[in-house]
């Protein structure tokens, strides 16, 4: 039942709009109707401000890293025996990632999950988010494009996790999110095909 209450908790904690709550209260816009229709951390640099966009960004990564750290010391205080549960960060991790992705606050359609997993990474395995992060900065830095960094951060997640000799079902929970993660940006693949997609100068 706690085990069950905690995954809970973690998706509703991921499903809260802080792209679409900033738009709201800075600009009385919803950020789903301007740029990219994207609600997330991007969006919201290009659409509503820089500033902004960084609290929304730092929200996003804070509620992933909660997910798998402070929720496991409230169950644990709840309960003791709940987080002898392996898969316990795990699903966590995918529960808060989840309720990003397909929020039940704007009809199950959130944003990219892409700060929230970077948060739940933080929490779980900080080397291999640096790992990732390296990389993201590196063709960030080339291309000036944020979704093809986004995409190719997390296509070396589940490479970094076998390189790091990481257990078998974390390979494959890194592996999920990579394919979560790059289904997400499938509209921004078709724009960067074209010559469409947006930098960030």
């Amino acid at each position: 039942m706690y085990f069950t209450g905690g995954l809970i908790a973690a998706y509703f904690l991921g499903s809260i709009p802080t792209a679409y709550v900033f738009g709201k209260l800075l600009k009385k816009i919803d950020i789903r109707e301007y740029g990219s229709g994207n609600v997330g951390a991007t969006n919201v640099f290009r659409t509503v401000g820089k500033i902004p966009g960084i609290i929304v960004l730092l929200l996003d990564f804070l509620k992933g890293l909660a997910a798998v750290t402070l929720i496991p010391i409230i169950l644990a205080k709840i309960s003791p025996t709940v987080t002898e549960y392996s898969f316990l960060y795990i699903f966590l991790g995918a529960a808060v990632i989840a309720g990003h992705v397909w929020t039940a606050f704007l009809r199950f359609k959130g944003g990219k999950g892409v700060a929230t997993t970077a948060g739940v990474m933080a929490g779980l395995s900080p080397w291999l988010l640096l790992a990732s992060f390296i990389v993201w900065v590196i063709v960030f830095s080339v291309t000036k494009y944020v979704s093809l960094a986004s995409i190719i951060a997390a296509t070396s997640l589940p490479i970094f996790a076998v390189i790091a000799g990481e257990n078998f079902y974390f390979i494959v929970f890194c592996a999920v999110l990579c394919i979560v993660g790059v289904f997400g940006h499938r509209s921004n693949i078709r724009r960067l095909i074209l010559g469409e997609e947006k930098k960030i100068l």
